[in-house]
C-alpha cells in the first residue's frame, strides 16, 4: 500500500485519506492485488527479464486489468524493469527525478519493487507518494510531478499510454522542497 510524505513530515498509509489529498489534482490511487505475484515470483524476483518473459508478464497483466485499459482510454501497455544494473539507469532517474508534466495521462501498475513520485499541489505544496507492489497511479496531464525508483533501485512497473508523445517530459523548473528526499 502507498504512502504519502507531506511537507510537515506527516506520513499517511491510509488509502481514502491520501486519495482525499490526491483528488484536487485528479490523480486517482488504488491498490488492486489479483495475486499475479503469485503466478510468477520468479520472475518478478530477476533483475534481467528475456522478451518472452517480458510478454508473458503483460500478456497475464493485461488479461486481469482489461478494464484499466478500458477505463483510461489506453491503446497499449509495456514493461518497466529497473534494477541497480540497468542500463541507463542514471539517464532514466535524471530525465524523470526533475519536475515535468505531460501532455496524455501517465498511468502505471506497480508489479514489484518500488517508485517513488512526488507532486506540486495546487496551493504551491509539496508531497510524496511512495508506490508498492499492487499499487496502481493515474496522473491526468499536465499534472507537474517527477519519478524516482525508490533507493533499493528495484522496479517492475506496467506502463499505460495513450500516445507515446505524451510521455516526454516538459520540464516545469519548480525545485524539490527541503523536506522532498526523506522518502528517498
Amino acid at each position: 500500500m502507498a504512502i504519502l510524505l507531506l511537507e510537515d513530515s506527516t506520513l499517511d498509509g491510509e488509502g481514502e485519506a491520501i486519495a482525499r489529498e490526491l483528488a484536487p489534482l485528479g490523480i486517482r490511487l488504488k491498490h488492486y492485488d489479483p495475486g499475479t505475484s503469485l503466478l510468477f515470483p520468479d520472475l518478478l524476483a530477476q533483475d534481467i527479464l528475456a522478451e518472452p518473459e517480458k510478454h508473458q508478464i503483460l500478456e497475464l497483466h493485461d488479461s486481469l486489468f482489461e478494464f484499466l485499459k478500458q477505463e483510461g482510454g489506453y491503446l497499449w501497455s509495456d514493461l518497466l524493469v529497473l534494477h541497480p544494473g540497468s542500463p541507463n539507469l542514471a539517464m532514466l532517474v535524471a530525465t524523470y527525478s526533475r519536475y515535468h508534466n505531460h501532455t496524455a495521462a501517465e498511468a502505471l501498475y506497480l508489479l514489484a519493487g518500488e517508485a517513488i513520485f512526488g507532486f506540486l499541489r495546487p496551493n504551491g505544496s509539496q508531497v510524496q507518494l511512495l508506490l508498492q507492489a499492487q499499487d496502481y497511479l493515474h496522473i491526468p496531464a499536465g499534472v507537474e510531478h517527477w519519478f524516482t525508483p525508490a533507493a533499493s533501485l528495484h522496479c517492475k512497473a506496467v506502463r499505460y499510454f495513450t500516445t507515446v508523445e505524451g510521455w516526454v517530459p516538459q520540464y516545469t523548473g519548480t525545485q524539490w522542497s527541503d523536506y522532498l528526499g526523506k522518502l528517498r
